[in-house]
């Protein structure tokens, strides 16, 4: 029994994270379906350039707060389940991954820069603050969404690293966590890489 909880919190977390908001916000505002159009990445970048801003912005909420949620919800209510640092790293993969392969759409997810940044304020409020931030930073000066997630997706262990050393005891499999988010989150950003080095990535607030 004692595995039961950490279980049926990693499957809800992912089935949470399987909700893919691009499409269910697009359908609800009488948009087109995100994977038909620009990238075909379902994600709230790929909304904005269909011109709708509010239904970008309920998008990147949305998809943040379903990385969010188990996260919290775990870490403020499961230690008299027993679920401890373990689980709260493991509810925080599995929303992302859900993201990247959403069970309710054919496994076929966007690229999860929302969601693990719910995912990392969830970890640590101020720590996921400086990962927004430069994202935010990034993203203003080179007008890059992909070039901003790939620079944050490498430097958010490492503030994680750096935040145990001055502000507190982050679990060590809190950081691979973020670890192995951070590599798929490169990964999942290879077509952009690519295109970023051929000149030929589209920036922020451009229509495909």
């Amino acid at each position: 029994m004692e595995f039961a909880y950490p279980l049926l919190a990693t499957v809800a977390a992912y089935l949470i994270g399987s909700l893919s908001f691009a499409v269910l916000v697009s359908r609800f505002m009488g948009l087109n379906d995100p994977r038909t159009y620009g990238s075909k990445n379902p994600g709230a970048t790929n909304v904005l350039r269909s011109g709708n801003k509010a239904a970008a912005v309920v998008t990147l909420l949305l998809d943040a707060l379903k990385g969010w949620l188990p996260v919290v919800a775990v870490a403020w209510w499961g230690d008299p389940y027993g679920l401890g640092d373990g689980t709260v790293a493991l509810v925080g993969l599995a929303a992302f991954l859900g993201h990247l392969y959403p069970v309710f759409f054919r496994f076929q997810g966007g690229k999860g820069v929302a969601t693990a940044a719910g995912v990392i304020i969830g970890f640590q409020p101020w720590l996921g603050l400086a990962a927004l931030l430069t994202w935010a930073i990034v993203a203003y000066f080179f007008r890059f969404s992909s070039l901003a997630s790939i620079v944050t997706a490498v430097f958010a262990p490492a503030f994680f690293l750096f935040g145990d050393r001055v502000a507190w005891n982050a679990p060590g499999v809190v950081v691979l966590s973020l670890a192995v988010m951070g590599l798929l989150l490169v990964w999942r950003h290879a077509e952009n890489i690519n295109r970023l080095l051929a000149g030929t990535e589209s920036k922020l607030g451009a229509k495909k």
